[in-house]
């Protein structure tokens, strides 16, 4: 009884402190919230880039203090690779094969990821089914290797995504035979790509062994992996030589462009998650910590 009563005498107090504590968090989350909201609204492009590069250093933080070495190996491997792909999709005058190269890195890194993701959604539902168990294997260590693989996918798929949306808006800018008058600044030879200059070898009705041959509504002919470099990461819905108008979504399958709402969603989540999240709950540990709660 004596030991109870020194608990209560030592805890007494505290329901209004941890109220307090709690009330600070949610409003807190509800203004954080509706600042990103608006910020993403009115300045999207900052916006986008501030969170690209949460999303890329909040983690090594994170897995640096709990020695996390696989992450920070996949994490120092892609960082180096989509650093060099950026840095040539930052350059002026673009390189002729830098559209190609940027579409097959941020292709093979979503495809990696998709595939790592679904593998860690599949290792996590046979062990909720037990299944786990045929293989003598321990629920703790296959949902532990399940929720790895479904987080190293969907953390390099959108970080691969939003670093693909970043070299749009470099690439777009430079990709084309137009400047923004309108006027031609150079003439395209009927045999020629307008995005990387090089000669088009295979015929539009060939079957190409490496690659397809393209013809816009425009009339103008492309490599395959260069118009999906410019659908991908231009983004645009007009011919990158004439700047006719075109509906590129119809002619190619773009990953990045695929309208799920529910993936969509959950993608934004995550951003929000890894970027954000950890930063709101700092920001209230420091009102606490200024207003001695604790």
């Amino acid at each position: 009884m004596v030991e109870h009563a020194r608990m209560h005498a030592k805890h007494k107090g505290h329901e209004a402190m941890h109220a307090e504590m709690v009330l600070i968090l949610i409003v807190t989350l509800v203004v954080a919230q509706l600042v990103l909201v608006q910020w993403k609204q009115r300045h999207p492009k900052s916006y986008n880039l501030v969170t690209l590069f949460q999303m890329w250093v909040v983690p090594l933080y994170f897995t640096t203090k709990l020695h996390w070495w696989r992450f920070l190996t996949t994490w120092f491997i892609f960082s180096v690779i989509t650093a060099y792909i950026s840095f040539r999709a930052t350059r002026k005058p673009l390189a002729c094969t830098t559209p190609r190269l940027v579409y097959k890195w941020f292709l093979l890194l979503y495809k990696i990821s998709y595939a790592t993701g679904i593998v860690g959604y599949t290792v996590v539902m046979f062990t909720l089914f037990g299944i786990n168990l045929i293989f003598r294997i321990k629920p703790e260590d296959a949902m532990d290797f399940g929720v790895s693989l479904l987080f190293y996918g969907l953390y390099y798929g959108v970080l691969g995504r939003d670093f693909a949306e970043m070299c749009a808006d470099f690439m777009a800018s430079t990709v084309g035979y137009y400047n923004a008058s309108g006027m031609p600044t150079k003439h395209l030879s009927d045999n020629i790509c307008a995005v990387c200059g090089q000669p088009i070898l295979v015929d539009v009705s060939e079957e190409g062994i490496i690659e397809n041959t393209y013809r816009l509504s425009c009339n103008h002919v492309f490599h395959e992996f260069c118009i999906r470099g410019w659908c991908i990461v231009g983004k645009k819905q007009m011919c990158p030589y004439c700047k006719e108008k075109v509906d590129l979504k119809r002619m190619f399958s773009n990953p990045w462009e695929r309208p799920h709402v529910m993936y969509g969603q959950l993608l934004d989540w995550l951003r929000y998650l890894v970027a954000w999240q950890p930063v709101i709950i700092g920001f209230v540990q420091g009102i606490n910590y200024v207003l001695g709660l604790e």
